[in-house]
């Protein structure tokens, strides 16, 4: 197959033209600006490297709606997910988990990183996730969190071992990724910390945590282990180039130094809605860590959105303009999510990357007008899944004409 496209992001700071893309066995082959279109296919506006969601948890989108109104906290609104979670079954998320799938690849979201906590006492749940990821055609890594104290008991596995002997039944496929996470030091202790983490370093895994989301689990942590939860994470051997830390939006300076050897998954849209706070992105990014975006809890799905935000949002905390280069944050939304989520070389438009990539009409009544030269920056602070036109994972198209292709919502 081979694609031509009108403009195209290679990861610089504009676009290139009149790019040729060559496809074989679900691959890129070539990449070569300035070409003739041939007979090759022609896709105008601007082509992108697929989008990664680096964190989300496809159960909490039946949220939507019912939590955004109201006083409250995180730990209120916890209660309610809670409420929800012990409600669901596996033949009941199967189709919940297809629909917000769906909806992320209309999006233009090409590879998910499910945060998987809903057990239930086996991988019934889990097989769920997996089958609607499949009928969606999306990439799945599957972060099977390790939840031992808290929290519903559907959340919960006996211990760390138990924990590992489950998981190590579930098997990598062509577009899945079988992935771990430590929900968080609440819900593991120090020593069951170490077990996953070891497990995932024998495997050669990304694994996953969420750390500071708030300053209770800093302040309790502190209590427990005489640690912050990045450094509680660092003494456990959970820190490494395969680590992500999700949310990371109440650090000290010691977990900021920490984390430039890990990568750093932001979740604006949910961070807000969830009163969590502003991350330290630039300094985070300035010491090394690799950024991400997620979705986190459905209250939006849009992967720009989630990337603009890093910016907007930390020009209200710090009254400065100018964060992050649009270069920058696309790089978040793309390549640093295929990393942090065990398919490196992915969310790239270059040879021997997965052909996944994402069409963003510039004729729509979002982004008409657009000079060629500034198709990234619109794109980034403009662009939502409205102008999405079509999506391709693996050489195969899973959106046409912003619809999904085949039988799903």
């Amino acid at each position: 197959m081979n694609l031509w496209c009108e403009l195209a992001w290679l990861g610089g700071d504009e676009p290139e033209r009149g790019v040729l893309i060559e496809i074989e066995d679900g691959a890129i082959t070539t990449v070569r600006a300035g070409a003739d279109p041939g007979d090759a296919e022609r896709l105008d506006g601007l082509t992108i490297p697929g989008l990664a969601n680096a964190h989300s948890h496809a159960f909490q989108r039946a949220l939507r709606g019912r939590t955004h109104s109201g006083t409250g906290s995180f730990w209120t609104w916890r209660e309610q997910m809670y409420a929800l979670a012990e409600t669901i079954t596996p033949d009941a998320y199967l189709p919940l988990a297809r629909a917000t799938f769906a909806e992320m690849a209309l999006a233009g979201i090409t590879v998910v990183g499910e945060f998987h906590y809903l057990h239930g006492g086996g991988n019934a749940m889990a097989e769920a996730v997996i089958q609607a990821a499949d009928d969606v055609g999306v990439r799945l890594t599957l972060l099977d969190a390790c939840y031992l104290r808290g929290g519903p008991d559907s959340f919960r596995d006996a211990s760390a071992h138990a924990w590992a002997r489950r998981v190590g039944e579930l098997r990598d496929g062509e577009l899945l990724r079988i992935g771990a996470a430590i929900h968080s030091v609440r819900a593991v202790d120090f020593e069951s910390a170490k077990v996953v983490a070891a497990w995932a370093a024998d495997r050669g895994a990304p694994l996953h945590a969420h750390v500071s989301e708030q300053p209770e689990e800093n302040e309790s942590c502190q209590q427990e282990n005489g640690l912050t939860p990045t450094l509680t994470l660092a003494e456990a051997g959970a820190i490494s180039p395969s680590f992500t830390a999700v949310h990371a939006t109440h650090l000290a300076p010691n977990d900021i130094a920490v984390l430039g050897f890990a990568n750093v998954c932001l979740c604006p849209t949910t961070e807000r809605d969830l009163a969590d706070g502003i991350g330290p992105a630039r300094q985070l990014r300035e010491g090394g860590a690799k950024l991400c975006t997620g979705s986190d809890s459905q209250a939006f799905i849009d992967p720009f959105e989630e990337a603009r935000a890093i910016e907007l949002d930390e020009r209200l905390a710090t009254g400065v303009r100018g964060n992050h280069t649009p270069a920058q944050l696309m790089e978040a939304a793309t390549s640093g999510g295929y990393d942090s989520l065990g398919w490196p070389g992915g969310g790239r438009l270059a040879p021997g990357a997965p052909a996944d990539l994402v069409n963003v009409s510039l004729d729509g009544i979002t982004l008409a007008g657009t000079p060629p030269e500034h198709a990234v920056e619109a794109t980034i602070f403009a662009a939502g899944p409205r102008d999405i036109r079509h999506v391709m994972v693996a050489g195969r198209w899973i959106v046409r004409n912003n619809e999904t292709v085949g039988t799903v919502p």
